[in-house]
Protein backbone atom coordinates (compact mmCIF):
# COMPACT_ATOMS: atom_id res chain seq x y z
CA UNK A 1 0.00 0.00 0.00
CA UNK A 2 2.80 2.72 0.46
CA UNK A 3 4.31 2.20 -2.66
CA UNK A 4 0.72 4.25 -4.13
CA UNK A 5 2.01 7.82 -3.84
CA UNK A 6 0.88 10.23 -6.03
CA UNK A 7 2.22 13.44 -6.15
CA UNK A 8 -0.78 15.37 -6.35
CA UNK A 9 -2.44 15.12 -2.35
CA UNK A 10 -5.85 15.65 -2.17
CA UNK A 11 -5.81 17.81 0.57
CA UNK A 12 -8.88 15.97 2.34
CA UNK A 13 -7.25 13.63 2.67
CA UNK A 14 -4.12 14.90 4.74
CA UNK A 15 -6.89 16.29 6.86
CA UNK A 16 -9.10 13.27 7.49
CA UNK A 17 -7.19 11.41 10.27
CA UNK A 18 -8.66 13.02 12.95
CA UNK A 19 -11.43 10.76 14.57
CA UNK A 20 -14.73 11.17 13.66
CA UNK A 21 -17.49 11.71 16.88
CA UNK A 22 -20.94 12.15 17.80
CA UNK A 23 -19.88 15.76 19.59
CA UNK A 24 -17.73 16.55 17.12
CA UNK A 25 -20.20 15.60 13.86
CA UNK A 26 -23.41 17.50 12.99
CA UNK A 27 -26.42 15.30 11.53
CA UNK A 28 -25.69 14.01 7.91
CA UNK A 29 -26.90 11.63 5.81
CA UNK A 30 -25.62 8.94 3.77
CA UNK A 31 -27.26 7.07 0.55
CA UNK A 32 -26.29 3.59 0.19
CA UNK A 33 -26.22 2.33 -3.75
CA UNK A 34 -29.14 -0.87 -3.34
CA UNK A 35 -27.08 -2.88 -5.54
CA UNK A 36 -23.82 -2.19 -4.02
CA UNK A 37 -25.27 -3.24 -0.98
CA UNK A 38 -26.58 -6.53 -1.83
CA UNK A 39 -23.60 -7.61 -3.55
CA UNK A 40 -21.92 -7.11 0.18
CA UNK A 41 -21.83 -9.54 2.90
CA UNK A 42 -24.41 -8.38 5.67
CA UNK A 43 -22.21 -8.55 8.63
CA UNK A 44 -20.51 -5.56 6.39
CA UNK A 45 -23.58 -3.94 5.92
CA UNK A 46 -24.42 -4.07 9.47
CA UNK A 47 -20.95 -2.73 10.35
CA UNK A 48 -22.10 0.05 8.03
CA UNK A 49 -25.18 0.50 9.85
CA UNK A 50 -23.53 0.88 13.24
CA UNK A 51 -20.59 3.38 12.30
CA UNK A 52 -22.76 5.60 10.91
CA UNK A 53 -25.45 6.07 13.72
CA UNK A 54 -22.62 6.07 16.11
CA UNK A 55 -21.22 9.32 14.32
CA UNK A 56 -24.85 10.44 14.01
CA UNK A 57 -25.49 10.04 9.98
CA UNK A 58 -28.83 8.54 8.87
CA UNK A 59 -29.06 5.92 6.42
CA UNK A 60 -31.11 5.21 3.40
CA UNK A 61 -30.97 2.94 0.12
CA UNK A 62 -31.54 4.22 -3.15
CA UNK A 63 -30.71 3.50 -6.55
CA UNK A 64 -28.00 6.35 -6.99
CA UNK A 65 -25.43 5.84 -9.70
CA UNK A 66 -22.39 6.38 -7.21
CA UNK A 67 -21.64 3.75 -4.15
CA UNK A 68 -22.36 6.14 -1.86
CA UNK A 69 -23.18 10.19 -1.46
CA UNK A 70 -22.84 11.79 1.93
CA UNK A 71 -24.81 14.88 2.37
CA UNK A 72 -22.38 16.79 5.61
CA UNK A 73 -22.73 20.32 5.83
CA UNK A 74 -24.63 21.26 3.05
CA UNK A 75 -21.95 19.63 0.10
CA UNK A 76 -22.53 16.24 -1.42
CA UNK A 77 -19.90 14.05 -1.73
CA UNK A 78 -19.53 10.53 -3.82
CA UNK A 79 -18.05 7.59 -3.23
CA UNK A 80 -17.36 4.19 -5.67
CA UNK A 81 -16.13 1.44 -3.11
CA UNK A 82 -14.69 -1.29 -4.81
CA UNK A 83 -14.24 -3.97 -1.76
CA UNK A 84 -12.44 -6.71 -4.18
CA UNK A 85 -9.77 -5.63 -6.62
CA UNK A 86 -10.80 -7.71 -9.37
CA UNK A 87 -8.19 -8.15 -12.38
CA UNK A 88 -10.81 -9.07 -15.15
CA UNK A 89 -13.22 -6.12 -14.21
CA UNK A 90 -10.60 -3.84 -13.95
CA UNK A 91 -11.72 -1.88 -17.00
CA UNK A 92 -15.49 -1.34 -15.63
CA UNK A 93 -13.94 0.20 -12.48
CA UNK A 94 -11.85 2.72 -14.60
CA UNK A 95 -14.13 3.55 -17.40
CA UNK A 96 -17.26 4.09 -14.31
CA UNK A 97 -14.52 6.41 -12.32
CA UNK A 98 -14.20 8.41 -15.30
CA UNK A 99 -17.89 9.03 -15.68
CA UNK A 100 -19.02 9.84 -12.67
CA UNK A 101 -16.22 12.04 -12.30
CA UNK A 102 -17.98 14.02 -15.02
CA UNK A 103 -21.02 14.26 -13.04
CA UNK A 104 -19.51 15.33 -9.23
CA UNK A 105 -17.60 17.48 -8.45
CA UNK A 106 -16.50 16.02 -5.13
CA UNK A 107 -15.64 12.44 -6.17
CA UNK A 108 -13.49 9.40 -4.86
CA UNK A 109 -12.35 6.00 -5.19
CA UNK A 110 -11.75 3.97 -2.41
CA UNK A 111 -10.40 0.55 -3.58
CA UNK A 112 -10.14 -2.12 -0.83
CA UNK A 113 -6.04 -3.86 -1.86
CA UNK A 114 -5.15 -6.45 0.65
CA UNK A 115 -1.62 -7.73 -0.26
CA UNK A 116 0.71 -6.69 -2.54
CA UNK A 117 -0.06 -8.31 -5.78
CA UNK A 118 -3.37 -6.77 -5.50
CA UNK A 119 -1.64 -3.37 -5.17
CA UNK A 120 0.68 -4.05 -8.17
CA UNK A 121 -2.58 -4.86 -10.31
CA UNK A 122 -4.08 -1.60 -9.11
CA UNK A 123 -0.65 0.33 -10.44
CA UNK A 124 -0.52 -0.94 -13.32
CA UNK A 125 -4.02 -1.00 -14.24
CA UNK A 126 -4.38 2.83 -12.84
CA UNK A 127 -1.44 3.87 -15.74
CA UNK A 128 -2.48 1.71 -18.43
CA UNK A 129 -6.01 3.29 -18.71
CA UNK A 130 -4.19 6.98 -18.64
CA UNK A 131 -6.27 7.91 -15.38
CA UNK A 132 -5.36 11.70 -14.30
CA UNK A 133 -4.09 12.23 -10.53
CA UNK A 134 -6.45 13.42 -8.40
CA UNK A 135 -9.57 13.06 -10.89
CA UNK A 136 -10.58 11.44 -9.47
CA UNK A 137 -8.91 10.88 -6.07
CA UNK A 138 -8.32 7.18 -5.19
CA UNK A 139 -7.92 6.19 -1.87
CA UNK A 140 -6.67 2.31 -1.24
CA UNK A 141 -6.80 0.75 1.83
CA UNK A 142 -5.98 -2.50 3.41
CA UNK A 143 -9.75 -3.41 4.49
CA UNK A 144 -12.94 -3.39 3.90
CA UNK A 145 -13.52 -1.91 7.71
CA UNK A 146 -10.57 0.32 7.24
CA UNK A 147 -12.06 1.89 3.90
CA UNK A 148 -15.82 2.46 5.11
CA UNK A 149 -14.22 4.59 7.79
CA UNK A 150 -11.83 6.48 6.01
CA UNK A 151 -14.98 7.44 3.42
CA UNK A 152 -17.06 8.68 6.58
CA UNK A 153 -13.96 10.62 7.29
CA UNK A 154 -13.70 12.52 3.83
CA UNK A 155 -16.89 13.49 3.57
CA UNK A 156 -16.63 14.93 7.32
CA UNK A 157 -13.68 17.09 6.33
CA UNK A 158 -15.76 18.21 2.90
CA UNK A 159 -18.35 19.55 5.07
CA UNK A 160 -16.28 20.98 7.25
CA UNK A 161 -14.17 22.82 5.11
CA UNK A 162 -17.53 23.99 3.47
CA UNK A 163 -19.00 25.28 6.60
CA UNK A 164 -15.60 26.91 7.19
CA UNK A 165 -15.75 28.69 3.66
CA UNK A 166 -19.47 29.65 3.95
CA UNK A 167 -18.75 31.35 7.36
CA UNK A 168 -15.58 32.98 5.78
CA UNK A 169 -17.69 34.49 3.46
CA UNK A 170 -20.38 35.29 5.66
CA UNK A 171 -17.85 37.08 7.69
CA UNK A 172 -16.43 38.84 4.51
CA UNK A 173 -19.86 40.22 3.81
CA UNK A 174 -20.79 41.81 7.20
CA UNK A 175 -17.55 43.50 7.61
CA UNK A 176 -17.88 45.06 3.50
CA UNK A 177 -21.63 46.18 5.14
CA UNK A 178 -19.95 47.90 7.81
CA UNK A 179 -17.22 49.32 5.84
CA UNK A 180 -20.47 50.72 3.50
CA UNK A 181 -22.44 51.94 6.61
CA UNK A 182 -19.21 53.75 8.08
CA UNK A 183 -18.57 55.55 4.87
CA UNK A 184 -22.24 56.39 4.77
CA UNK A 185 -22.12 58.30 7.96
CA UNK A 186 -18.86 59.63 7.46
CA UNK A 187 -20.48 61.51 3.76
CA UNK A 188 -23.77 62.49 5.34
CA UNK A 189 -22.48 63.91 9.15
CA UNK A 190 -19.86 65.92 6.76
CA UNK A 191 -22.76 67.73 5.88
CA UNK A 192 -23.48 71.27 7.76
CA UNK A 193 -26.10 70.28 10.39
CA UNK A 194 -26.69 66.45 9.36
CA UNK A 195 -25.89 64.18 12.81
CA UNK A 196 -25.26 60.88 13.39
CA UNK A 197 -29.45 60.72 13.97
CA UNK A 198 -30.20 62.34 10.41
CA UNK A 199 -27.84 59.78 8.70
CA UNK A 200 -29.42 56.54 10.40
CA UNK A 201 -32.30 57.45 9.05
CA UNK A 202 -31.65 58.37 5.87
CA UNK A 203 -29.51 55.09 5.54
CA UNK A 204 -33.08 52.98 7.04
CA UNK A 205 -35.26 54.90 4.23
CA UNK A 206 -32.99 55.92 1.05
CA UNK A 207 -30.11 52.91 1.70
CA UNK A 208 -27.20 54.85 -0.65
CA UNK A 209 -25.60 57.98 -1.23
CA UNK A 210 -26.74 57.63 -5.20
CA UNK A 211 -30.68 57.20 -3.66
CA UNK A 212 -30.14 60.66 -1.61
CA UNK A 213 -28.70 62.39 -4.62
CA UNK A 214 -31.58 61.33 -6.96
CA UNK A 215 -34.48 62.04 -4.41
CA UNK A 216 -36.43 65.33 -4.18
CA UNK A 217 -36.21 67.56 -1.45
CA UNK A 218 -40.03 67.06 -0.93
CA UNK A 219 -39.30 63.01 -0.65
CA UNK A 220 -36.78 63.36 2.09
CA UNK A 221 -38.91 65.01 4.07
CA UNK A 222 -41.99 62.72 3.48
CA UNK A 223 -39.47 59.96 4.32
CA UNK A 224 -37.26 60.28 7.30
CA UNK A 225 -37.44 63.28 10.32
CA UNK A 226 -35.42 65.49 8.48
CA UNK A 227 -36.35 69.26 8.44
CA UNK A 228 -37.05 70.78 5.07
CA UNK A 229 -33.49 73.18 5.77
CA UNK A 230 -31.64 69.59 6.34
CA UNK A 231 -33.16 67.65 3.28
CA UNK A 232 -32.39 70.78 1.29
CA UNK A 233 -28.49 70.61 2.25
CA UNK A 234 -28.77 67.09 1.37
CA UNK A 235 -29.59 67.08 -2.02
CA UNK A 236 -27.20 70.39 -2.99
CA UNK A 237 -24.08 68.57 -1.67
CA UNK A 238 -24.78 64.99 -1.93
CA UNK A 239 -25.33 65.41 -5.86
CA UNK A 240 -22.17 67.26 -6.41
CA UNK A 241 -20.43 64.49 -4.40
CA UNK A 242 -21.58 61.40 -6.72
CA UNK A 243 -20.46 63.14 -9.87
CA UNK A 244 -16.96 63.77 -8.42
CA UNK A 245 -17.08 60.19 -6.87
CA UNK A 246 -17.89 58.97 -10.59
CA UNK A 247 -15.28 61.26 -11.90
CA UNK A 248 -12.60 60.22 -10.35
CA UNK A 249 -13.53 56.09 -10.79
CA UNK A 250 -13.46 57.25 -14.66
CA UNK A 251 -10.20 59.37 -13.97
CA UNK A 252 -8.41 56.47 -12.14
CA UNK A 253 -9.98 53.92 -15.26
CA UNK A 254 -8.00 56.07 -17.82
Amino acid sequence: MANFKPGNVDPVLENSSSKVTKSSVSAGVCMMNTNWRDQQHPSFINFISSFLAANSFRLNFVPISPDFIFNCGGLSVAFIFVTKWDRGNVETIFSRAKKLKAQFAHLYVTVNLPNRDQNDSFLCSYFKYEMQLGRPTFVPVQDIEMGFEKIVKIAHSCGVSKQHEVKSKLKAERHQSVQGMENFIRVMTSIPGVDNHDANALNQTIGSIEGIAKASKEYLVETTDLSADKAEKCSQVVSPFIFFSSSLSKLELI
